[in-house]
């Protein structure tokens, strides 16, 4: 059975991309927090200087993820007026 010399390279190849793959989604993670933060801080706006309730948090996060009619439900339901939750929402998958 004959062992191709292509074979180790591709193996770095593919562990090479592998850690720029894992190491960009680190570095993205800090981004994503930062959307999130944005919606959360535009609630707070409203709420003039008080604190977000964790059903906020949750709901921005799922604005996150691109669900923005389910972000906007969860964050109206949380007691926030649909222009501030519209805009929020907006704001969190950036």
């Amino acid at each position: 059975m004959r062992t191709s010399t292509a074979t180790p390279t591709r193996i770095a190849g593919v562990l090479t991309g592998l850690a720029l793959a894992l190491g960009g989604a680190a570095l993205a993670a800090p981004a994503a927090h930062a959307d999130v933060t944005a919606c959360i801080n535009q609630v707070e706006r409203e709420l003039q200087g008080g604190e977000a309730p964790d059903s906020v948090r949750m709901a921005c996060y799922v604005g996150l993820t691109g669900d923005h009619e389910q972000c906007v439900t969860g964050l109206t339901a949380s007691g926030v007026t649909n222009g501030t939750a519209v805009s929020a929402c907006r704001v969190a998958p950036q």
